[in-house]
């Protein structure tokens, strides 16, 4: 006799993700989904994405979208979104002391500009500055930003949660670090505010 496994329920968390994931975003952003980390939360999904512009990859990042119908007291509430964004900036921020806040900025007015409500937001803005020297000190100075964001969406009792804005804002904050002026899709982008690379590193897990 065949056995017949039922999947557990997942509270509306797949018609929620179907939901953001048909958020248009701005057009330089391309996004696939990845497998996401099963231990982090009842229910998860990730994507990693790439701002393209002129053929040049401009910033590079990741999203992990966490659930628990419960509810979790650390995120105060129950979705959590988790971002990491990377780009390589001009060798001029390397003396830019206020880049922190350049960084913090980014993720303000990207949760702002796309009417993402939240609470409980958090990020760590770390700048790696490269410079070779001797044999090697022909090769530029490089200057890599990443920013770790989380953030827990508000929700209204008794309605049904949108995740589209916060897929918009974690876009706009990619599009902000790699160099592109604010824009919504469609609207076609000018040139970059600054000259920003994706890092090429490995895997930042």
């Amino acid at each position: 006799m065949p056995v017949h496994r039922l999947n557990p329920p997942d509270h509306g968390f797949s018609e929620a993700i179907s939901a953001m994931t048909a958020t248009q975003l701005r057009p330089e952003v391309r996004w696939s989904e990845i497998p996401s980390p099963g231990r982090m939360a009842p229910h998860t999904w990730a994507a990693n994405a790439e701002v393209e512009l002129h053929d040049e990859e401009l910033a590079s990042g990741r999203l992990v979208v966490l659930f628990d119908p419960a509810g979790d007291d650390a995120w105060d509430g129950r979705y959590r979104f988790v971002a990491l964004v990377q780009a390589q900036l001009e060798p001029e921020f390397a003396v830019e002391a206020m880049l922190g806040d350049v960084a913090w900025s980014w993720v303000t007015e990207s949760l702002e500009l796309s009417d993402a409500a939240v609470h409980e937001l958090g990020c760590t803005a770390t700048r790696v500055v490269s410079q070779s020297y001797g044999a090697l000190a022909s090769r530029p100075s490089t200057v890599d930003v990443e920013m770790r964001v989380s953030w827990t969406p508000d929700e209204t009792p008794g309605a049904d949660v949108d995740l589209g804005p916060h897929f918009s804002a974690w876009s706009s904050m990619l599009a902000a670090a790699g160099g592109l002026p604010p824009a919504p899709p469609p609207v076609a982008p000018i040139a970059p505010a600054h000259r920003a690379r994706a890092p090429r590193s490995e895997d930042p897990r």
